[in-house]
């Protein structure tokens, strides 16, 4: 009887965590939580993790976000998939800040059929003939060309030069796309000059550009060396102006790079909480960010990671389903879905079209410019 009841009760449990585990789904996050580019992963998963505690369930199905840290590391990227994948039994994925880090994530995810949203992962390659690779960000060939066409159009600047990181294939393609464009539209290029990640002297870089007498430099850096370039520039008394790109977009670089940010500007996503006009989903956003992290202004990176969870919870109830050949479709028919970014509609090649800012350094403070239509 003993033997009975034992095994009677082994069988109830064993029940009980399969009907536990139906009313549960699995969805993973793998994004650079450490490592060079943890600042801007942590800033993503905050956001979707925000848009997770706001919508914990979908299908009246009790969503567990898995997170899984890439380490800001191509292999560690791979891995990282590849555990969501095939220990976690995820039945999609979101991730991740880097397009280096999401192409290698991506090999792994197409070939297992799993659908990936990426966060700010703005290379084109990252869903060049992916089927289950999306994204929630615009890419860089529209991003370079806006920053040209506010520098040309909106400032009336006609000679310009670029500084990009040769060893990091985000800046190095925005450095090309800033420079093609800007030359379409009648425009000089006077310098195209490079440094390696890492690199803490910039002065022979600066002092090159100087000679050459831009008018204004494209910096599509990361935050921290940007900070760095730009207070190295004040020192030497350069006067020309500098536009960055998305990864300059993060709340420290001010107090990184003190009053030598001042009057920078950088191309963005339709967010900032300085924006004199909100949609409703990004002022939704805003409120319940500043419930949560009352010490600190979210950014377009914690939009981006909450915008990535609204857009695959849209996509698994308009399918109806957690399988992960209809999320993938769904995602692909995604048209016109409100975000804090603006509204989404994923296009043939799986990247998000939607409306790209400009901020700027005012008075110590990010301030949100407008709207730039590039010419692309």
């Amino acid at each position: 009887m003993r033997k009975f009841l034992a095994a009677l009760m082994l069988v109830l449990m064993f029940c009980s965590v399969a009907a536990a585990d139906d009313d549960l789904i699995r969805i993973g996050v793998f994004n650079c939580l450490t490592g060079q580019n943890a600042f801007g992963g942590q800033l993503e998963l905050e956001g979707t993790q925000l848009a997770h505690s706001l919508n914990p369930t979908i299908l009246g199905k009790k969503v567990e976000l898995v997170i899984v840290d890439n380490k800001s590391d191509k292999v560690e990227a791979a891995n990282a998939v590849t555990r969501l994948i095939e220990n976690d039994k995820v039945c999609a994925i979101i991730g991740t800040y880097g397009s280096s880090l999401a192409m290698a994530g991506g090999e792994v995810a197409e070939k297992a059929g799993i659908p990936v949203i990426g966060t700010s992962c703005t290379n084109p390659l990252v869903t060049d003939g992916k089927k289950f690779y999306f994204r929630v960000c615009f890419i860089d060939p529209f991003q370079g060309a806006g920053a040209a066409t506010y520098a040309f159009r909106t400032l009336n600047l006609k000679r310009a030069a670029t500084l990009v990181d040769m060893s990091n294939d985000y800046s190095v393609g925005l450095g090309k796309f800033f420079r093609d464009s800007f030359k379409k539209m009648g425009g000089e290029i006077v310098a195209s000059l490079m440094y390696q990640t890492g690199d803490t002297d910039f002065t022979a870089q600066l002092t090159s550009l100087m000679e050459a007498k831009p008018d204004i430099v494209f910096l599509p850096a990361y935050f921290a060396e940007g900070a760095i370039v730009l207070k190295q520039a004040k020192e030497l008394g350069a006067t020309f102006r500098f536009i960055g790109a998305d990864a300059m977009d993060n709340p420290e670089i001010v107090t990184l790079g003190g009053d030598a940010v001042e009057g920078f500007m950088h191309t963005t996503f339709a967010y900032d909480p300085s924006m004199p006009e909100m949609n409703d989903t990004a002022k939704a956003f805003t409120e319940a960010w500043k419930k949560a992290h009352p010490d600190k202004d979210p950014n377009v990176n914690c939009a981006l990671g909450y915008d990535a969870y609204i857009l695959l919870k849209d996509a698994i109830e308009r399918a109806g389903s957690f399988e992960p050949a209809k999320i993938r479709d769904a995602l692909e028919a995604t048209k016109g879905l409100p975000t804090v970014t603006g509204m989404t509609t994923i296009n043939a090649t799986h990247d998000a079209e939607k409306d790209m800012g400009i901020v700027e350094i005012k008075n110590g403070k990010k301030t949100f410019i407008g709207i730039v239509q590039p010419e692309v």
